[in-house]
Parts: structure tokens; C-alpha cells; sequence
């Protein structure tokens, strides 16, 4: 099993992703990153409130340069979840190509392994025109049958499985069977602290991808956007952390033979090193939160979750539960058993 890392653009004096990562060289198979001012999953990289920076696209090409000396896939990430008017655009279509084309042909990058989208349109149109290219469907898209990957698998090589079936190991290897009678690949996205089956995530995912018009626009500041630290501001419902998708490091050994990338999410994470240190040795001491993007530690200080405390039969039952957290206490034990009020 190896691991796909996301791309930080260093700023400043800070350390290069590509220096960062060097030591995991033989565990990460996979970078992925977004194109400069192209909307996706994430805040864009090189324009903040009209101020850019213009030497981002230089950088941004000799690290993936770096990437690919090292052995590593490159996968460009086009994956708003809305792109607005020009969503099924020549405009769209013109730029996705040209991108694609100057990565390949123009760029010393030469070209790139892996473009992962939500949207159906970018899909076909990568696949149309650059057919070497694994076309692979977002996270974001929530695919978690073999119906929904069926739907589309004309132009879509691998899937990212939906987060709330992580822990469903059985559930997992029925959707692998299919993939691999199809020719399909399978991944999954192991440190996500997103709710299960979270109210807002549609809200959520379009705001990003409007970001930048959202940021110069007056908006009401009262309001909280986000559904799980709207959640979080009550104690009685902290133990919904440990009810939602992530796989901790020591269990990421259970979907060996299973899943053969797993994807770190380290694209906006404060402490990317700390994140792929545990998932490539295995182990995690600190507070659980901490590993997760987006992590809710600040949601619940004083307080942290020791990792090492909680029970020892935490995957086990919760990789084999019936998923009706409204009638289980569990989690809510566990929680309690791993829950430290630290000192100022």
C-alpha cells in the first residue's frame, strides 16, 4: 500500500513540498495538486483578493518536474463541484485542454498521470482527448455502489469510494470485485474529518468552488457556513468525531491487498509532515483531531483525543457495526475514555 500526498505551494522561507516529502519517497506513489486560479476542491493557490503571484506557476512546474524524478504520479486536480456557467462550455472545455496540452508538450513537467474531477464533463473531455490519461472520479462525487460507478464508467478509469463505506471492509471488497472485473480502480481517502453523511456537504463543496467571488462579495458574519463546527459548538455532540469516515494509522493496514493507493488529505493541513510521518509508520501519538482535514481540535480545547487511549477494539467495532449511531453509546464511551483536559 502507498500513499497519494496533496500539493502545498511553499511560501516564503518555507520548505518545498518536494524536500518535505523526500524521505516517504518509497511510500507516496501519487501528488496531487490544482492548477493556479482553476477552481477545485480547495482555495485557489497563486491569486488572494485580486493580489497575485506571479512566480507560483514557475514553482508550482519545477516541483512537479521534482515529483516525477522522484517516481511520482502526477494527478491534477479539476474537481469544483460547480463550475458555474461555463460547466458544460466550450470556454471550459478549450481551457481544460489547453492545460493538459501545455503540461504535456510545452512544460518540462511532460505531461500528467492522473486528473481527478466531479465533473462529468471535464471527464469525458479529458478522456476524448487525452486517452492515456487515468480519468478518475472525485471524492466529492460520493460514489459508493457499483450502480452509481456503473453509470459512468465509460469515462471514468478509477473512483475514490464514498467516506462514509471506509469502515465497511466487506462492503469495500464487493465494490474492489467489481472494479477489478471492469478494469477499474479503487481508492479511498483515509483522513477526512468530514461528518458522515453530512447535511451541509453540498452547501459546503459549492462555496469552495466560488470562493473567490464569495471572498469580494459583502457577506452576512453572523452565519455559520460550516455544518460540523456549527455541530461541534455543543460538548454533547463531540463524540461524532469518532462516528465519522477517517481510518486511523494503525488500522490503514487492514485494507492491504484492497486498496493499493490511499490518498492523505495534506492540501490544506497545517502540519502535512506530521500526517504522512503517521500514516507511513503506522502509528499516531497526539490528538486524534490533529490528523484530520478539516481537524476539529480547536472545536474542543481544553480538551484533546489521546489516539493511544482509545479501546483497543475501536476498528474492530467500528468497521463492523450497523451504522445507527442514534441507538449506540460506543463512541460516546470511548470518547469519554480518551478525552484530557489540558492545563494552560
Amino acid at each position: 500500500m502507498k500513499f497519494a500526498v496533496g500539493y502545498q505551494l511553499a511560501e516564503g522561507n518555507e520548505t518545498p513540498f518536494s524536500e518535505l516529502i523526500s524521505d516517504y519517497t518509497d511510500k507516496i506513489s501519487e501528488v496531487y495538486f490544482p492548477w493556479l486560479d482553476i477552481a477545485t476542491g480547495r482555495s485557489a493557490i497563486a491569486t488572494r483578493h485580486g493580489a497575485t503571484d506571479w512566480t507560483s506557476q514557475a514553482r508550482l512546474e519545477g516541483e512537479l518536474v521534482r515529483f516525477r524524478e522522484m517516481g511520482i504520479k502526477l494527478d491534477l486536480l479539476l474537481n469544483a463541484n460547480c463550475y458555474g456557467r461555463l460547466s458544460m462550455s466550450e470556454e471550459l472545455r478549450n481551457r481544460v485542454g489547453s492545460l493538459l496540452e501545455y503540461l504535456k508538450y510545452q512544460s518540462p513537467v511532460g505531461g500528467v498521470d492522473i486528473v481527478t474531477t466531479a465533473s462529468p464533463f471535464i471527464a469525458e473531455t479529458v478522456k476524448k482527448y487525452f486517452p492515456e490519461i487515468d480519468v478518475r472520479a472525485s471524492v466529492n462525487m460520493w460514489l459508493g455502489t457499483v450502480k452509481s460507478m456503473s453509470y459512468l464508467a465509460d469515462i471514468f478509469d478509477s473512483f475514490y469510494v464514498q467516506r462514509e463505506y471506509n469502515r465497511d471492509i466487506p462492503y469495500i471488497l464487493e465494490l474492489k470485485k467489481w472494479c477489478d472485473e471492469h478494469g477499474k480502480g479503487l481508492y479511498m481517502l483515509a483522513n477526512s474529518g468530514c461528518f458522515s453523511y453530512c447535511t451541509g456537504h453540498s452547501f459546503h463543496d459549492n462555496l469552495v468552488a466560488h470562493e473567490a467571488e464569495i471572498a469580494e462579495t459583502k457577506n452576512v458574519s453572523d452565519f455559520m457556513p460550516y455544518t460540523c463546527w456549527r455541530y461541534l459548538k455543543k460538548r454533547e455532540n463531540w463524540h461524532t468525531i469518532l462516528q465519522n469516515s477517517w481510518v486511523r494509522p494503525e488500522d490503514i493496514h487492514n485494507y492491504e491487498g484492497i486498496i493499493s493507493t490511499v490518498k492523505l488529505a495534506t492540501r490544506m493541513h497545517a502540519r502535512p509532515l506530521m500526517v504522512i510521518d503517521a500514516y507511513c509508520r503506522g502509528r499516531f501519538y497526539g490528538n486524534l483531531p490533529d490528523l484530520m482535514e478539516p481537524g476539529f481540535a480547536p472545536a474542543i480545547e481544553p480538551y484533546i483525543i489521546d489516539n493511544k487511549a482509545l479501546p483497543d477494539d475501536f476498528f474492530e467495532r467500528t468497521s463492523t457495526c450497523d451504522r445507527r449511531c442514534h441507538s449506540c453509546d460506543y463512541c460516546k464511551n470511548a470518547l469519554e475514555a480518551a478525552l484530557i483536559k489540558m492545563e494552560p
